[in-house]
């Protein structure tokens, strides 16, 4: 193992704490698939299938647990507007597209080295913002599991540090959850997974994305999903994933996978820091994550099996996902910055938010210039 990495290649460990931090991410996954299954036309378990087999791949690739969330900004259009499976597929392709050229060409290292800490970090506030105020629904409408979630993690979080024991409280959360489901409702039915169809989006799928779900997608990928997903490897593995690498990453899964039923994925800095938060140290926690999402994709294939799962269980769960990324946001060479793109992530949106404060950015490095210049 110690030549292995040495090398470079960090071995794949399968332990508990491994197995914890394979959920940890669940809490956001889980909450926007499901939304989008109940009003979009798209096949849940295909969705499921995808999500199985590109945790594994990247766990494998990259060694670490990169994660694999669904796209936010388009979920969230998704289920607000019920869009059709051409408009969600649209947005995937044109997506994977950008992407990977981007990835390409090296214009990810380019635009990393012009877009200040203060930015990422920023975009790394408003995201942990928008989790808390995602679990707070989640908490207002079921409390109970709500509460009990919130206790085991806090308990373990104690526990894992004064007695150094592994923090599984993802885990056995997540099992409470399920099995509240099966003694309420049954156990869902076993159910082959469909074979997944080709989905073409047309001209119209194509232009509706273009317009109205890749824009606001674009500067969160760009951001978290990239800049601030390579940023935080550095933070919690002192290993360096280079960000063109996460771009093509990501333009690869969506052209494979959208076309066929997938729903539009990308990597993300929340979910690397609440599997961290949980326990999850190397790619073993992909692939072990992958082994869960292949079977919620058999036993969990529909909407309503799903929703077996209390909502309190993802709003406690997403809590700590936000507490761990709001930690790493107070990096900032500039709290004015960093501030200013949390508030307006918040009062309108992440494109406005990123826009004003790389706008922001600029100015007050031009003004500190201006200043340090020597007067004639």
């Amino acid at each position: 193992m110690q030549a292995e990495e040495e090398k470079g290649q960090l071995p794949l460990k399968f332990s508990l704490g491994e197995a914890a931090g394979s959920v940890g991410d669940f809490g956001t996954i889980l909450p926007i698939v499901l939304g989008v299954a109940l009003v979009c036309e798209v096949n849940l378990a295909h969705i499921f299938l995808f999500f199985a087999l590109w945790y594994a791949i990247a766990g494998i690739v990259y060694r670490l647990p990169i994660p694999i969330e669904p796209l936010k900004a388009v979920g969230a259009i998704a289920i607000a507007e019920g869009l059709t499976a051409g408009e969600i597929a649209g947005a995937g392709m044109l997506i994977g597209v950008i992407f990977l050229a981007l990835g390409c060409c090296g214009s990810m290292t380019w635009l990393q080295n012009r877009i200040p800490v203060s930015v990422i970090r920023g975009v790394q506030a408003g995201l942990a913002l928008i989790l808390l105020r995602t679990s707070f629904g989640f908490l207002q409408s079921d409390p109970l599991y709500a509460g009990i979630s919130v206790a085991i993690v806090i308990l373990f979080f104690i526990a894992a540090i004064r007695w150094k024991i592994n923090d599984v409280s993802a885990l056995i959360v997540l099992a409470i959850g399920i099995g509240a489901g099966i003694l309420t409702a049954g156990l869902p039915h076993f159910a082959m997974i469909p074979i997944p169809t080709l989905v073409i989006p047309g001209i119209e799928d194509l232009v509706y994305a273009g317009l109205y779900l890749v824009p606001p997608q674009f500067p969160l990928t760009l951001t978290n999903a990239i800049l601030a997903t390579s940023l935080l490897t550095l933070d919690l593995f002192k290993r360096d994933v280079p960000p063109d690498r996460l771009s093509r990453t990501i333009g690869i899964m969506n052209l494979v996978s959208v076309p066929f039923g997938g729903f539009p994925m990308c990597h993300g800095a929340g979910g690397l820091a609440a599997q961290h938060r949980f326990g999850a140290r190397t790619g073993g926690a992909n692939v072990i994550a992958g082994i869960i999402f292949l079977g919620f994709a058999f036993f969990f294939a529909s909407p309503q099996s799903l929703a077996l799962i209390p909502l309190g269980v993802f709003g406690g769960l997403l809590i700590f996902a936000a507490v761990e990324l709001a930690k790493h946001s107070v990096k900032t060479d500039s709290y004015l910055v960093t501030s200013a793109i949390a508030a307006l992530t918040i009062l309108a949106n992440i494109t406005v938010a990123f826009v004003v404060g790389l706008a922001l950015a600029y100015a007050l490095r031009w003004r500190k210039e201006q200043l340090d210049r020597p007067k004639k």
